[in-house]
This record gives structure tokens, sequence and C-alpha cells, in this order.
């Protein structure tokens, strides 16, 4: 199973696009968090119109998970909190959403919303011990906020991650987790797009302008990770300890060929410039 992995598209249709046309090659296309942008002159709810118009194009071509991320918040719950409803509406369109676990071939995905106070943040951890008695087979988090205290979530002055994660997979042991929110982690000084906390990989391919996202690529049958960016092409080994730097990619597989070499064409400012710290 091969899944495409991206985060922090801010409501940049051109990426919006580059997604849509890639979707194809994959099984699984996973979209981290942040898929609006509160920030941008757009309307916050014409943006949601127009994403969902997006998602229902992509859930045709391919299987789709979602993520809420801190942009993507629209309502409040009961208790004030706020939430992403629109994403959790999303359901009849057959795409994977916040507090939901499925099973894709023989990895089992659990998807971790937005957390905005200690009433989701119980509920996910309600859903990470039910998923931990009914998964089998590899495990996948998409979680938006990367784990506190890792290369993943460094902003090159001080981390930005999410302490109650590390908790989380300390407890649980996942075999990968997926977020984004921190933008230029990859592309800053003790900053990394891979970590690896006990045995659960955990990634961030960071946040670039352009028409083409940073984005990772998993192989799971070869059992390897792909990052593709403006800044460079690199793979590990998720069968290996971990490692730095990462292996360049000189030789690419001829099923990633023709899309992934957009990413090193997409040119444009250096990526940790382009953007706040998180988003």
């Amino acid at each position: 199973m091969r899944c495409l992995v991206v985060a922090d598209l801010h409501y940049a249709l051109p990426q919006f696009d580059w997604v849509l046309s890639i979707a194809p090659r994959f099984d699984v296309v996973i979209i981290a968090g942040d898929a609006l942008d509160i920030g941008s002159i757009v309307d916050f709810r014409a943006q949601i119109v127009v994403v969902r118009k997006y998602l229902e194009r992509l859930a045709s071509k391919t299987r789709v998970i979602l993520c809420s991320g801190n942009h993507d918040l629209d309502e409040r719950d009961e208790a004030g909190e706020r939430i992403s409803r629109w994403i959790g509406d999303l359901g009849h369109l057959g795409i994977a959403h916040d507090g939901e676990s499925l099973t894709i071939g023989d990895t089992f995905f659990t998807i971790c919303p937005w957390w905005d106070g200690p009433r989701v943040k119980e509920r996910i951890g309600m859903q990470l011990e039910e998923a931990a008695a009914a998964h089998r087979g590899r495990w996948i988090w998409i979680h938006h906020a990367p784990a506190a205290n890792s290369p993943t979530s460094w902003g090159g002055a001080r981390t930005f991650g999410d302490a109650e994660l590390v908790q989380w997979i300390e407890s649980y042991t996942p075999d990968i987790v997926l977020s984004g929110h921190v933008h230029q982690s990859p592309f800053v000084k003790d900053g990394s797009w891979f970590d690896r906390i006990g045995d659960t990989w955990v990634f961030n391919m960071g946040q670039q302008f352009g028409p083409t996202p940073a984005h990772i690529v998993l192989d799971l049958d070869s059992n390897r990770a792909y990052w593709f960016s403006a800044a460079g092409e690199q793979s590990i080994d998720l069968g290996k300890p971990l490692q730095r730097p990462a292996d360049r990619i000189e030789t690419f597989p001829d099923w990633l060929t023709a899309g992934s070499q957009a990413a090193a064409r997409a040119g444009g400012p250096t990526p940790a410039t382009t953007r706040p710290e998180t988003g």
C-alpha cells in the first residue's frame, strides 16, 4: 500500500489541484490537518464550500483520510471548545475523518481531531484506548500537532509540539504518527521531517509555497518513507533504527518517478522563511 501524505495546505488551491492530479497513483491520500486558512481574505464559509468540493473529487479517485487542524475549527461544542463541524459532516462522501478508525489492507488508521480543551483531549484518550484494543497489524495515527521535544516540532528557537501526544505514543506505541502544524521543522537547523519515539516513527513534512506541497510518500510494502520538498528529496528505511542524515534519493522507483520530481522543480523561496512558525 502506498500513501500520499500532505498537511497545512491552507486553502492553497494550486496545491489542492496537484494533490487531485496525483491522487490516482496512491491507495490512500492523507491530509493531516489545516486544509483551511483562518488568515485568508477569502470568507471562511466560502473556503469550506470550495475545499469540500475538492475533497469530494478526491474521494472519487482514491481513499481519503482527513484530520482537523487549528485552522479548520468552525464551531464550538456544548462545552465551548472549538471543533471542526464541517469535517465531521464529511462521512457521506466516504472520507474518513476526526474520531474514526478504519482498516485498509493490513493497516489500521486512527484519526484524531485537533483538541482545544480538556473535553476533546479526554475524548482522544478514550478513542486511542479503544483503538488499541481493536487494532491488528500496522497502526498509523493522524494527529495535526507533532510530538513535543522532537525535531519534527522544532521551530528554530523552541518546540511547538504536543506533550500529550508524546504520552499517548508512549502508552500505546503506534507504528507511525503523521502530523503537520510546525511549518518549518524540516527546513531549520536541528529540525527534521522524521523522528522516532521509542518504536514509533513520527513525521512532519513541513509547509512550502508554490504549486507543489511538501509531501511524504509511505510505501508500506517496501517499508520506506520518502520526503519531497523544494529543499530536497530524501528517504528512510522504516525497518532500520533511526539514523541521520536520511538517504538522498538517487534513483526513483518507477511508480514514483513521474509525480515525485515535481517537488524538486517547484522552486520558489526557501520554505523555512515563507510562513509563520505554526499554522
